[in-house]
This record gives C-alpha cells, sequence and structure tokens, in this order.
C-alpha cells in the first residue's frame, strides 16, 4: 500500500522536515509494497518536482492564493482529499509547528487516531507500529492502528533523508470539494527572528542558559560561545519565566523540543520538563558548578565548574580551532 506524505513548505522554499518524512515514507514503502506520494498545499509549485530525489513518486499539489501561509482548513482539505484519492496506509507529518496543528484536524475529520511525536516507525506482521515517548520521556510507547490511514507525526531531525539516485516526482493537481475552503483561523505573517536566527527545532548546535546565568544580562557569555560554535540560542523555562529571554527561546516539554546534533547546556539543573525537550540530542554536554545535578545524569560530557569561568574559556578555543580549518 502506499504512503502519503505531507510536503511543508515556507516562504516559497521546501521544509527540511519533508525530506525526513519522505525517508521515513521510502523505508516503509519498501516493506509495504507501494509507491510514495506527496500531498502539498500552496499558492504556486514550491519545486516539488525536486522532491524525487527525497523518495516520492509523485506529488499531488492544491493551489490556491489563500495557501501562501498556512491555512488550518485548506490545508486540511487538501490532505483529506489526497487520502481519497490515494488510498494510503498511512499519512505522515511532521511534528513541527504546523504539523502538530494539521494532522489532529486530519483525524478529526478521518475519523482515525494519531500518534504524534513518534521517534520510530517500523513494519511489525505487516502493520504500522509506531514508536514515541511518554512521561516527559522516562518511557517509550508502542502504538499500533486499528485501521487505515493510521496517522502520524515524526519528531524533526531525528530522522534521516532519503539517498537515493537523481529523480524527478511528477507533480499532479488536486482538485479541492470547495474552490477556497473557509477557515475560522490563519496565518496572517510569519515574523522572523532578529537577526535570522535558525528555529530551535532545525538547529544543528543549541547553547542553553539557565539560572545559573545569575542575570539577564549575562546571557552575552551564552551568545558568545553559540556564535563560535554557530549555534542558536535557547533557555530553561526558568529563564524564560523571569522574563530573562522569549518564549521562542524555552526548550523544554512546554517550550520546544528540540534534536540536535549537539546540545549545550550551561547553568541548567536539568529539570524533568527540561529534560523532556532534549532526549533525543545526539550529545549532551552539562556545564555547572553543582557536581549533583540531575542534567549530569543525561549528558555524554559533564564539566563541573564555574560557567563565568569554563564558558568564555570554550568559547576561546572553539575560535582558535575555527581559525585552523
Amino acid at each position: 500500500m502506499s504512503i502519503l506524505v505531507f510536503i511543508e513548505h515556507r516562504d516559497g522554499q521546501l521544509r527540511a522536515v519533508a525530506r525526513e518524512a519522505l525517508g521515513v515514507a521510502s523505508r516503509l514503502a519498501a516493506s509495504l509494497g507501494g509507491p510514495v506520494v506527496g500531498v502539498c498545499a500552496a499558492a504556486s509549485d514550491p519545486g516539488l518536482a525536486a522532491l524525487g530525489d527525497a523518495g516520492a513518486e509523485r506529488v499531488l499539489l492544491a493551489t490556491h492564493e489563500s495557501f501562501k501561509l498556512y491555512h488550518p482548513s485548506g490545508y486540511a482539505a487538501a490532505v483529506v482529499a489526497a487520502v481519497k484519492a490515494v488510498g494510503p496506509a498511512a499519512v505522515l507529518f511532521s511534528a513541527s509547528a504546523m504539523g502538530k496543528d494539521l494532522a489532529p484536524r486530519v483525524a478529526a475529520r478521518l475519523g482515525v487516531g494519531l500518534a504524534s511525536d513518534c521517534t520510530g516507525v517500523e513494519v511489525e506482521g505487516g502493520k504500522l507500529v509506531a514508536v514515541r515517548p511518554v512521561y516527559a520521556g522516562k518511557a517509550v510507547q508502542k502504538v499500533a492502528f486499528p485501521g487505515t490511514p493510521a496517522l502520524i507525526a515524526l519528531r524533526p531531525k531525528i530522522f534521516p533523508a532519503a539517498a537515493g539516485a537523481k529523480k524527478t516526482a511528477a507533480v499532479e493537481p488536486l482538485a479541492l470539494p470547495e474552490a477556497a475552503p473557509e477557515s475560522r483561523a490563519r496565518v496572517t505573517r510569519i515574523a522572523a527572528a532578529a537577526g535570522g536566527k535558525l528555529d530551535l527545532t532545525e538547529a544543528e548546535v543549541i547553547v542553553s542558559g539557565g539560572r545559573g546565568l545569575k542575570a539577564p544580562e549575562n546571557f552575552n557569555v551564552i551568545e558568545d560561545l553559540a556564535e563560535a560554535l554557530s549555534a542558536t540560542v535557547g533557555a530553561s523555562r526558568a529563564v524564560v519565566d523571569a522574563g530573562w529571554r522569549p518564549h521562542s527561546d524555552q526548550v523544554g516539554q512546554t517550550g520546544k523540543t528540540v534534536s540536535p546534533k549537539l546540545y549545550v547546556a550551561v547553568g541548567i539543573s536539568g529539570a524533568i520538563q527540561h529534560l523532556a525537550g532534549i532526549s533525543s540530542s545526539r550529545c549532551i554536554v552539562a556545564i555547572n558548578k553543582d557536581p549533583e545535578a540531575p542534567i549530569f545524569k543525561v549528558a555524554d560530557y559533564g564539566v563541573v565548574g564555574d560557567l563565568f569561568e569554563v564558558v568564555p574559556a570554550l568559547a576561546e578555543e572553539v575560535r582558535k580551532l575555527n581559525a585552523h580549518v
């Protein structure tokens, strides 16, 4: 059976999470013996033919001028129409901000269940099984689906994009039952972060600060290390609640769940809600003066010391290494 993948785009550009989802779909399709089909809602074609390289055999495109920005009802109508046209075994979304809003809408329209924020998807006995963390990452839950299609939202930056030969996906128009579906909510604009800052959920390297920094002006220590590492700056909930950093910088269960290659936690004790947001990081480095801080239990590398001495020294060493590259 086929696998349907929702294709995200922003500012006329395809998002990396779409290729990650297509990579998962390609692996599942190899086991189930069906094609990988994409579905996209946009004002114009954002270059969908290029997704053949990522594993898409064809992409269904629903176009309308109101689809330039995220249109909840319109996008949901497009995915539902694609499901009816393709009859897939599963529909894959990214568990991005858009995917977390869209996937439940589609599930409600189709009357099926949804497994969200999944870190694994397998075929067991010819049936799909999704894996997702629960209880703030303390346990892993396996989710089976009683019917089709199975709706699955994948945690970003967990799955690699498919790597294959150069191919071109066939782009086909997708007709909607309504010319311009009405929506009670819609995105009117997207405000880019200052300085073109990369979103935490997409960052390869993150340097986060906590209450150990003592004052908001001391975040320049974090920013200096982040600049040396070409990283994005994050923060703990305590720091955000204190008004030191904007909520968009918050990492954790009530903030953003991140999966970078490198996560550097500076002056962060490691509260449960913070650990839930960083559990899928490839490598965690903790810097804290308290040797009993919970963060050290999950860190791959730990430095016990005064962050105001350790972090500037680390930043300087990184700059020296960069100068020789």
